[in-house]
């Protein structure tokens, strides 16, 4: 048998459930962050094409909202078997224009048919209520509809996970979707839309569409055909495209930047926390919205855990995702590489200690050496800017309404991790911190059933659970007096 070819998914936009290249003409050239080889090239829409996947989506609105809720549900459980049927392929799609090790991509693409299954049975139970009336002949009665078509925006890091949330969600709940994912990371979106395509979907129910961002925006969130507007991107982003909703008053759903916490209390099993750590520090080369950043460590074990923390980050293998043993890959593009560079040199100039890494790994690909700093002054840029890169920050502290109060410094608020052996002083600490997701003694924050989303400037609303859900829902409130 003949080895697949390197990468060989073809980059189209889907508008009106046909497959076609942008009108214009313009693209973008595809990178693989791990050789700076290209891999393709990706069309972007013209404004003519995104009025087409406006009115593809309105039309598929009214078709997708008048199928029953088992219907839906057939469909997408079909295209979730055909997700995980494909989830090699396309985890080696995800590696080769993410750069995440293929122990991370495949497990990704699971998650995609994980969270397909839950929304298209989550879609049946978009319950109403009965609510008893004051007047006699009167009945009142609260549903929940599909509040109708939806432009969705994700970020590059986890092409698959980021995409799906918004698709199966949308699509759960009875809405149509004109989906935007990165240009960095096309082919995991395509192939899982090609996914739906071939369990059926009517046209026009899922668009999928690239270009330039800004323009990309623009023009989806000035028409009044989208009712509602969803994003995992940067809080600078999410600023902007609330301001572009709020001129047809859009509902908005707002996954952001952080700046994640982690708190290892006095008594925390050392072992446990620090190769849990360890692992999910450099997960996907710390270009993670929940990746901990600024670790805060006790005193008393602040020396033992740096010791053992730097001895593991430095047993990482860091290489080609599709190379077997990898565990950690590259940063997604070039620029990247300089910040991490800044972030080191200012933290070291303002008297934070080089325990590990700190440079670029060779001349290919866009590879930065896992990086410790121990000692990390306050004013050290890197505990106020999320690093998104694989620098880990650590610091002591010395008693908890200090080291809570640091924690909660910042106007970020996603993630947030705790390692304690005592059941009351996790309580404490879960209850203190300000944040939307806490972790205790492990860093599981996002499952398909589980509601993941932030607070403050790391944006509102949820995504996955029930709560995800219902951000594609909206009431509407029937009071029916019978008639005489």
């Amino acid at each position: 048998m003949s080895e697949p070819a390197l990468y060989d998914e073809k980059i189209e936009l889907l508008i009106d459930g046909e497959w076609c290249q942008g009108s214009t003409g313009e693209s973008e050239v595809l990178e693989n962050p791990a050789t700076g080889e290209a891999l393709g090239t990706v069309p972007h829409a013209s404004d003519a094409d995104l009025a087409r996947a406006l009115a593809a989506a309105q039309k598929g609105f009214r078709v997708w909202k008048a199928l029953t809720a088992q219907a839906r549900y057939t469909l997408m459980m079909k295209a979730a078997d055909l997700i995980e049927a494909r989830k090699d392929r396309i985890g080696r799609l995800l590696t080769l224009e993410n750069g995440k090790p293929l122990g991370e991509a495949v497990p990704e693409v699971q998650f995609a048919a994980d969270v397909t299954r839950w929304y298209a049975e989550e879609g049946k139970r978009a319950y109403g209520r009965i609510v008893p009336a004051r007047m006699a002949n009167v009945r009142q009665i609260v549903l929940k509809e599909p509040v109708g078509p939806v432009v969705a925006f994700a970020a590059w890091n986890f092409p698959s996970s980021n995409v799906i949330r918004k698709i199966a969600g949308a699509l759960g709940a009875g809405c149509s979707v004109i989906m935007k994912p990165a240009e960095e990371t096309p082919g995991t979106a395509v192939a899982i839309a090609r996914c739906f395509q071939e369990a059926g979907l009517p046209a026009g129910v899922l668009n999928l569409v690239f270009g330039v961002p800004a323009r990309v925006s623009q023009v989806l969130l000035a028409s009044p055909i989208p009712k509602a507007v969803t994003l995992t991107g940067s809080t600078a982003v999410g600023k902007e495209l609330q301001r572009l909703a709020s001129a047809t008053l859009k509902r908005c759903t707002m996954e952001l930047g952080g700046h994640a916490p982690v708190i290892v209390h006095g008594d925390a099993d050392l072992e446990l926390a620090a190769r849990t750590l360890a692992t999910f520090k450099f997960r996907n080369a710390g270009q993670v919205c929940t990746s901990p950043t600024r670790f805060f460590i006790h005193e008393s074990v602040y020396a033992a855990f740096t010791g053992r923390f730097v001895e593991l980050a430095a047993a990482l293998k860091i290489g080609n995702g599709l190379e077997a043993g990898t565990q950690m890959g590259p940063m997604i593009a070039r620029r990247r590489l300089a910040a991490m560079e800044e972030l080191v040199r200012d933290a070291v100039e303002k008297g934070a200690q080089l325990k590990l890494g700190g440079t670029r790994i060779g001349n290919q690909g866009h590879f930065f050496a896992p990086t410790v700093l121990a000692d990390v002054p306050a004013d050290a840029a890197i505990m106020s800017t999320e690093p998104f890169g694989p620098i880990a920050s650590l610091t002591p502290f010395a008693g908890f309404d200090e080291v809570i109060e640091r924690a909660n410094a910042l106007p970020y608020g996603l993630a947030s991790f705790v390692f304690t052996r005592s059941g009351a002083l996790a309580q404490r600490t879960e209850e203190a911190l300000d944040a939307g997701l806490v972790g205790v003694n492990h860093m599981a924050v996002s499952t398909p059933e589980t509601p993941f989303g932030g607070v403050n400037e790391s944006g509102y609303g949820s995504e996955s659970g029930i709560e995800g859900l219902d951000a594609f829902l909206r009431t509407k409130f029937v009071s029916e007096l019978a008639a005489l």
